[in-house]
């Protein structure tokens, strides 16, 4: 079975990491969530890494905030695909988040979602798992079924309020 790891800087971005967590564990994708500081437990972060792969890891998501290396640093002991998830910060608005994580040296790729983007991380992981997977694939496409029948469904209903106007 699939796993995805989420790592966040610190717990208290518990909250932008939360809809990751449902939405992948909704595709009935088993998931790791772990706390691990880029700064503050860099070995700690260095052996996750090193040994993510061999625990069954097949995508990692890294949430922090300001200087937000943690993707970057997760990134350059691995070769599984790291999702940079930028935490909204007060300083910037997340802004300084965003720029850390999406600016990385060449060789060493993060792909990054938009600031508090927990649902987005989770979805581009499930992308990237389906492509060894088919059954995720079609629950991805079920998905997006489902998104559009609501957009048209809210669109019918606007316009039968409009034209009661």
């Amino acid at each position: 079975m699939s796993k995805v790891a989420l790592i966040m800087g610190s717990k208290s971005d518990l909250s932008v990491v939360k809809p990751a967590i449902s939405v992948i564990k909704s595709f009935g994708v088993e998931t790791e969530v772990r706390v691990i500081s880029a700064h503050r437990t860099p070995e700690e972060a260095h052996d996750f890494a090193k040994s993510a792969k061999e625990n069954g890891v097949e995508v990692i998501i890294c949430a922090a905030g300001k200087a937000a290396h943690l993707g970057g640093v997760i990134a350059a002991y691995t070769t599984l695909p790291v999702i940079g998830l930028p935490v909204k910060t007060d300083m910037m608005g997340g802004l300084d988040s965003l720029l850390s994580i999406v600016q990385m040296p060449a060789g060493i790729p993060v792909a990054t979602v938009g600031v508090n983007g927990g649902e987005n991380a989770g979805l581009l992981a499930l992308q990237i798992l389906g492509i060894k997977y088919p059954e995720i694939a079609q629950k991805l496409t079920e998905y997006k079924q489902n998104m559009k029948n609501k957009i048209n469904a809210d669109d019918k209903a606007l316009q039968q309020e409009l034209a009661q106007l």
